[in-house]
């Protein structure tokens, strides 16, 4: 019988189908390869040929996302990892990863070989932004270490009018909103900002810090800024004396009083001093020479300044208490207390906003509340009208160069002020870190 020839055409064809299925069966994508032995990844797409430090060109990179419930075995578990694997590798991040500190949303990554097996080399986990913690399984023994990605500073402006509060004008520009809180510790012995009103305005530099380009860390620092509160103009100008940077006003006076304006942080006024108030449990007038902060018990009471603690303990009328001892004309006292703080007791120092106890009702008290009062020359004074002298002003040799600090800080603020522009105008470099 003759046989018959198959067509070049055909062979061609024949050809190319095996050399396709070959190719597919070595290719990178999804659809081609056994499943990898995880759940709920992402493939992570990356132009370059490094995902952290480690090169990536025959490996594919997925995100997973922590689950409500999991902890690392069954992390290590849904991998594909033995107990005996799992076991080694808790023992060798053990100073790196906490298990403790593994929770639902946080994220880690994988990174398995392209071939048909799809063999698990790399487990990141993100444990910040920045660190991760890198489980390498390439070869035995399982090595773990912790990789930092660079951060770089960007300096931004902000500007803004506080309508609401502070900290609800940030939050609405897409700023993170510990910067309110931040502005107000610069602030704290000039501006109540229990007070403020809608007038009121702002506008600063700070420094943001970003990895991955445009993933914010969180704010790094406050290099200037101008509050405008009943009229008046707040410029808190950046200035470093001594090695170290701290805020003055225009004529460089620090702005760091020698005491806080309040011993609490959140609060509502109650009672103010008076020679003659009712008092709600003994139903009679009497003098109240102090102010009553409500507050929540357990709220942080901190000293308005730096002294020692000269008196500890607890009385019928004022509950626990303690009297701090500021200078030779000033002492300040602090009733009602839940508990003092742990490491407070009669002798020992203090510095300006150190907690040194919280929030209570003990004594006579009708709920929880701080009873804060303040005595110059052993006299009782009303706190909330008390002046309080700035503290170190720019050195007389350092005034040159504080006058050109603070006219390029002012000339730059309000040259962005002047775009009139309510949102982060800015995005400079200033340095890398590595």
């Amino acid at each position: 019988m003759k046989k018959e020839l198959i067509p070049p055409f055909n062979v061609l064809f024949i050809l190319c189908v095996l050399i396709a299925a070959g190719y597919g069966a070595v290719s990178c994508k999804p659809d081609s390869r056994p499943a990898a032995p995880q759940e709920d990844t992402v493939a992570v797409v990356d132009s370059g040929k490094y995902f952290l430090d480690i090169c990536i060109d025959s490996l594919d990179v997925a995100h997973n996302t922590v689950r409500p419930g999991d902890n690392l075995s069954l992390i290590f578990h849904r991998l594909g990892l033995s107990p005996l694997q799992t076991d080694s590798i808790v023992r060798t991040t053990s100073d790196l990863l906490d298990p403790k500190k593994i929770r639902s949303g946080n994220r880690y990554y994988t990174l398995t070989t392209c071939d048909g097996e799809a063999r698990l080399k790399y487990i990141v986990f993100a444990r910040t932004p920045v660190d991760h913690v890198v489980i390498d399984l390439s070869y035995p023994p399982i090595g773990a270490y912790l990789f930092r990605k660079e951060i770089v500073y960007r300096q931004q402006y902000l500007e803004g009018s506080v309508k609401s509060s502070l900290w609800n004008e940030i939050r609405n520009h897409g700023v993170d909103p510990l910067l309110a809180i931040r502005l107000a510790d610069i602030y704290a012995w000039q501006i109540d900002f229990f007070a403020v009103q809608p007038q009121d305005s702002f506008r600063m530099l700070y420094t943001e810090a970003f990895v991955d380009s445009t993933v914010s860390t969180g704010v790094f620092s406050i290099d200037g800024a101008e509050f405008i509160h009943e009229g008046r103009t707040y410029p808190a100008i950046l200035f470093a004396q001594d090695s170290t940077p701290e805020f003055f006003d225009i004529d460089g006076q620090s702005l760091r009083k020698a005491f806080l304006k309040a011993p609490l942080d959140y609060f509502r006024i109650t009672s103010r001093f008076s020679n003659s108030r009712f008092h709600p449990i003994l139903k009679r007038y009497r003098a109240h020479h102090g102010v009553d902060y409500a507050a929540p018990t357990g709220t942080p009471v901190k000293t308005i300044g730096d002294g020692k603690v000269v008196a500890k303990g607890f009385e019928r009328g004022g509950g626990n208490y303690l009297k701090i001892q500021h200078n030779s004309m000033y002492t300040t006292s602090y009733m009602h207390l839940h508990r003092f703080a742990g490491n407070v007791g009669v002798g020992k120092h203090v510095r300006q906003g150190d907690v040194i106890g919280y929030v209570g009702s003990t004594g006579l008290s009708t709920g929880p509340h701080l009873d804060f009062r303040v005595y110059k020359n052993g006299q009782a004074i009303d706190p909330l009208k008390m002046e309080s002298p700035p503290s170190h002003p720019v050195k007389p040799e350092l005034r040159d160069s504080f006058e050109s600090v603070k006219y390029r800080f002012l000339n730059k603020i309000r040259t962005l002020s002047a775009r009139d522009t309510l949102a982060v105008i800015s995005n400079q470099i200033i340095s890398d870190n590595n």
